[in-house]
């Protein structure tokens, strides 16, 4: 701080008081109680600060950055402010001490039927978390029908490393599925018991880099393979997927109730494939029965489907396409209440 700082008046306390006025807009809370200003630097009249966010992902960065400016330059003296950001992920607390891998948020997709595109949304997820500068993992657990290899345009088998198999890396994104262990087209008709070692396997017999988000693709229904995921490691919370069809609809609220059950915290719907052929609302109207929020409408695509045949998700394949657009507003949305889990939990709501 210099002299003429001294003599305006303008001093690092001051500035933090002025920033006592900014609020998070997700939290509600302002940025200095968060302990989300770090950094601070008071230059003559230039003021410099960085912001850290609860996740790169971030959906409000650019009304924070505004509102925290504004707040700074009504203090006398001021002639420049200039913001940084970085990010710190808050990691779930119930993962702590309770895995033995390096990841702070473990997110299940599911959904109550097959064919409503809940792969396609756990890889645009992933994808769009990344392309925001967030570390993310997607584990497939689709035993049955993995077909997370193909959205990612991957084939093989893992390395192995001190006994653990290393994900492949596509996109930014670690991947780890079934479908590299088995042979192409082989049923797997595993339950109970095998089913859940399997899976089991997927999280600890794996060398997980240290991520911020795992995604977990679950086979559709509400059998054995979401009751070993919910018995195997602490879920931060479940994504339903539905497509805008009643029938689709009915099949997600039996979805979300297994998820009630297993005491999962139901972080919200979204409705895939939406648009003339389909319809749409239905996933609105799932979310109003749950007493969840409603994600994203992510509106039908032909591009959706060829990228996913090639291994090339719309979020790179068609970056300013609406349904792009959809997917990447959609994670930073995911992302948003994720951090608001983590920080200012609340209580269930019970699904009636």
């Amino acid at each position: 701080m210099s002299d003429s700082s001294l003599q305006s008046g303008l001093t690092p306390a001051a500035v933090m008081q002025a920033l006592r006025t900014v609020q998070e807009p997700e939290l509600h809370q302002d940025l200095v109680t968060l302990n989300m200003i770090r950094d601070l630097t008071v230059h003559g009249g230039e003021v410099g600060f960085t912001i850290v966010l609860t996740t790169p992902a971030c959906p409000l960065r650019a009304r924070m950055e505004q509102e925290a400016t504004a707040a700074v330059q009504a203090l006398g003296g001021v002639s420049q402010v200039t913001v940084r950001f970085t990010a710190d992920v808050r990691q779930d607390h119930r993962i702590i001490g309770k895995l033995n891998i390096p990841v702070k948020n473990i997110v299940a997709v599911a959904s109550g039927k097959g064919g409503v595109g809940k792969s396609t949304v756990s890889t645009n997820l992933a994808v769009s978390l990344t392309l925001d500068g967030a570390k993310v993992g997607v584990l497939d657990a689709d035993i049955y029908g993995p077909n997370i290899p193909m959205m990612f345009g991957l084939s093989g088998r893992p390395r192995i490393d001190n006994n653990k198999m290393i994900p492949f890396e596509r996109y930014g994104v670690e991947v780890i599925s079934m479908g590299f262990l088995m042979p192409e087209g082989e049923a797997v008709v595993w339950r109970g018991p095998m089913l859940h070692k399997a899976i089991q396997q997927l999280f600890t017999d794996v060398h997980w880099g240290a991520l911020d988000y795992l995604i977990v693709d679950l086979p559709p229904g509400t059998g054995d393979a979401q009751l070993s995921l919910a018995q195997s490691v602490p879920l931060t919370g479940g994504i339903i997927v539905t497509g805008p069809q009643a029938v689709a609809v009915s099949d997600a609220l039996r979805g979300a109730r297994a998820f009630e059950r297993l005491e999962v915290p139901i972080l919200g719907v979204v409705e895939n494939m939406s648009g003339e052929i389909f319809g749409s609302g239905g996933g609105l109207d799932a979310a109003r029965k749950l007493r969840v929020d409603f994600l994203a409408q992510i509106p039908l695509d032909a591009r959706v489907r060829a990228g996913g045949d090639s291994g090339e998700p719309i979020v790179l394949l068609a970056p300013e396409s609406a349904t792009a657009k959809a997917f990447r507003n959609f994670s930073r949305v995911v992302a948003a209440k994720i951090s608001v889990q983590n920080i200012l939990p609340e209580p269930k709501l019970k699904i009636v």
